[in-house]
């Protein structure tokens, strides 16, 4: 990650918070500590919503709802892509290139948006090229 804007998806974003995750939330957990030191970390409010919606209903432990919106509110000092219809419309072209869920490709629009070069995400192929996109699964390789 050298001075290029790092989009992360939501999974890595729950993982980091969720310590009854074992290894994955280590990981994420270094991983937006690096982002957050870098000033490199990029999100978009759909990975905000869905973090809330994760961390406080469908995790073994879920968060307090307080706790839940100190983190988001900590979070949003990063860069954040706010999705409009442009990004709903991108998202749906993505779609019909690459057959992805609708919702990956949000996050992919939302990506590049941003002008990120990568995306840390365990949903997509590790290696991929999407676009002028690279994937990364922080967590592949061990």
């Amino acid at each position: 990650m050298n001075g290029d804007k790092v989009f992360t998806d939501t999974n890595i974003v729950v993982y980091a918070y969720d310590s009854a995750a074992g290894r994955k939330h280590q990981i994420a957990a270094t991983a937006m500590k690096d982002l957050w030191h870098s000033g490199l970390g990029l999100l978009s409010n759909q990975v905000l919503q869905e973090f809330f919606v994760t961390v406080t209903k469908k995790i073994a432990s879920p968060l307090e709802t307080g706790l839940a919106k100190r983190i988001i509110k900590n979070i949003s000092k990063w860069d954040v892509v706010i999705n409009d219809v442009d990004s709903i419309l991108e998202a749906i072209d993505i779609q019909e290139r690459y057959k992805f869920s609708f919702w990956d490709c949000m996050i992919i629009a939302s990506a590049l948006k941003g002008g990120a070069t990568t995306i840390l995400s365990e949903d997509l192929a590790d290696g991929m090229k999407i676009e002028s996109l690279w994937i990364k699964n922080p967590f592949a390789g061990g």
